[in-house]
C-alpha cells in the first residue's frame, strides 16, 4: 500500500436465505445477543447510536463465549477472481466442460470470457478500481465494464491449484458469497468504512492531513471508552492513519507483525486485533499473490495455534475488488451520514454512498464456526463493526453499521464448537511466512 506513507511521516513529525436480511432482529443467541441479518434499504433505517440490545446498557457483554476478535483484511481481489471456481458458494456459471461462460465486452466491443490466469504474478497498472472505473464496471447492475476498464486481465481468475491454502480455508470454514465492500471505490474509502462506517467524502487513496475525525467516532474510540483492549498489528503503514486524528490519538496502539506473533503465541492478544498487510504481502497489483497467501497462512496458523483460539472469531476478508470481475451486482445500502462523496474527485460520476462495493472473498474462522455452511446474507465491512458492537452492546457509529449484519449467522453457540481443535488445512503455495520479506526469501521464485 503506497497511499499514506507521506501522510504518516507528517503525523509522526507533527446458509441463511439471500432475502433473510429483511428482518434484522428476529432471532438471538443463547446469551440474548441479536443475530442481525442486515437491511439493504427495505425499511426505514435504524439511526446512528442504535444499540444492538436497547434493553441493556451500553458496554454490556452480550457474547461471553467470544473474547477475541481478529480482522485480517487483505487487498484488491473480487470473489470471482479468487473463488469463482470454488465448488461451494455462488461462483461462475460453467459450461459442460466446466469452463466459465461469464464474459464482458472489451473497449472495442469484442467478447472477453473469464479465463484462468497463467501466472500468479499480477501485471502492473492494468486493472483499475478507482471511483470512476468501479462505476463503469458496475454499469447500473449490468456488471459489464470490467474488460473495458481493466483490460483482459480484469476477467482473469485463479483456482485452487494456484491458491491451495485459500481454497482449503474457504472449503472448511463458513464462506460468505454475499460479502461486499462498503463502497464502489478503492482501498482507503473502504478501509475508512471498516473503522468508522463512513468514508467522510473520501473517494481516492489520498488523505488530507487536515481531515477531521469522524463525527460519530471510530470503533477504536468505542473500545477506549469502555477500556476494551485493542491493537493494530501492521506490516508497514498503520491503517489508523486513514484518519489522521485517530493516528495522533492512538499511535501507541500500533504494533508490528513480530509483536503479533509473540502475543498470539503467549495467549496475550487483545480483545480486538486489526492486522494490516502492507508492503509486499497485501496481494495488491502488481504483487505475486503467492506472497500474500504465504503471509495469510502464517498469520492464521499462528491464531489457530494460540492459547486464545478457543474463544476467538477471525474475519478474513479483502478491502475491495482491485478491478477484477465479479458477476453479482452490489445491492443498495443506507448512506452512512449526510457527508456526500467529494465531487471534485468524482470524475463526473454523480453518485453517493448508497450502494455497497463489489463482492470480496471472505471467510469466518472460529472454533464456533458452523461446519458445512455458506452464508448468503448480505454483509459488508460495517458488519465487522456490528459484530464488535453486538459483543459489547455498543451504539452504532453511523446509519450504515446500525443496519448492517453482525456475522453471527455463521457462528454456533448452542452446540459444542465444531472447530475447537483446528482443522488441518492445505499448505500455501509458498511456505507460510507472516514476516514481510522480499519474494526471493519467501520460498518462491
Amino acid at each position: 500500500m503506497k497511499r499514506y506513507f507521506l501522510l504518516l511521516a507528517c503525523v509522526s513529525a507533527c446458509a441463511s436465505q439471500p432475502d433473510a436480511s429483511a428482518d434484522a432482529t428476529a432471532t438471538t443467541t443463547p446469551s440474548g445477543a441479536p443475530i442481525l441479518l442486515g437491511n439493504p434499504t427495505t425499511a426505514p433505517p435504524l439511526p446512528a447510536g442504535t444499540l444492538p440490545d436497547p434493553t441493556k446498557p451500553e458496554g454490556t457483554d452480550l457474547l461471553p463465549p467470544v473474547t477475541h476478535v481478529v480482522v485480517l483484511m487483505m487487498e484488491n481481489h473480487s470473489y470471482d477472481n479468487y473463488f469463482g471456481m470454488l465448488s461451494r458458494g455462488e461462483g461462475f456459471t460453467l459450461d459442460g466442460n466446466g469452463q466459465p461462460t461469464n464474459h464482458n465486452p472489451d473497449a472495442n466491443g469484442a467478447v472477453v470470457l473469464a479465463y484462468h490466469l497463467t501466472t500468479t504474478e499480477q501485471t502492473a497498472n492494468h486493472v483499475t478500481q478507482n471511483w470512476v472505473s468501479s462505476h463503469k464496471q458496475y454499469d447500473n447492475g449490468q456488471m459489464d465494464g470490467f474488460a473495458a476498464t481493466s483490460g483482459k486481465e480484469g476477467m482473469g481468475y485463479w483456482t485452487g491449484a494456484d491458491l491451495p491454502f485459500y481454497y482449503s480455508l474457504a472449503s472448511v470454514f463458513p464462506l460468505c458469497d454475499r460479502y461486499f465492500g462498503s463502497v464502489l471505490a478503492q482501498t482507503l474509502p473502504n478501509r475508512r468504512f471498516l473503522q468508522a462506517a463512513t468514508a467522510m467524502g473520501l473517494l481516492t487513496t489520498t488523505v488530507n492531513f487536515a481531515d477531521p475525525a469522524p463525527a460519530g467516532g471510530t470503533i477504536f474510540d468505542k473500545l477506549q471508552k469502555f477500556n476494551l483492549s485493542w491493537f493494530e498489528y501492521s506490516a508497514g503503514e498503520p491503517e489508523i492513519g486513514t484518519f489522521p486524528p485517530v493516528f495522533l490519538a492512538y499511535s501507541d496502539h500500533v504494533k508490528s507483525i513480530p509483536d503479533f506473533l509473540a502475543d498470539a503465541k503467549a495467549g496475550t492478544l487483545p480483545f480486538f486485533s486489526l492486522i494490516t498487510p502492507n508492503g509486499n504481502v497485501s496481494e495488491e497489483n502488481p504483487q505475486d499473490i503467492h506472497q500474500g497467501e504465504a503471509f495469510s497462512a502464517g498469520i492464521l496458523q499462528a491464531l489457530m495455534a494460540s492459547p486464545n483460539w478457543p474463544t476467538m472469531v477471525v474475519i478474513f476478508t479483502y478491502d475491495e475488488h482491485g478491478g477484477y470481475y465479479d458477476h453479482v451486482p452490489p445491492p443498495p445500502a443506507f448512506p452512512p451520514d449526510d457527508i456526500p462523496p467529494d465531487p471534485a474527485k468524482a470524475g463526473g460520476i454523480a453518485d453517493g454512498y448508497d450502494r455497497l462495493g463489489f463482492r470480496v472473498p471472505t471467510v469466518i474462522i472460529s472454533p464456533f464456526a458452523k461446519a458445512n455452511y455458506v452464508s448468503h446474507v448480505v454483509h459488508d465491512h460495517t458488519s465487522i463493526l456490528r459484530l464488535v458492537e453486538t459483543k459489547w452492546n455498543l451504539g452504532a457509529l453511523t446509519v450504515r453499521d446500525a443496519n448492517a449484519s453482525n456475522l453471527l449467522d455463521m457462528l454456533d453457540f448452542v452446540n459444542a464448537p465444531a472447530f475447537l481443535t483446528p482443522p488441518k488445512l492445505a499448505d500455501s503455495a509458498w511456505p507460510p511466512n507472516a514476516i514481510q520479506v522480499p519474494p526471493s526469501d519467501a520460498g518462491g521464485p
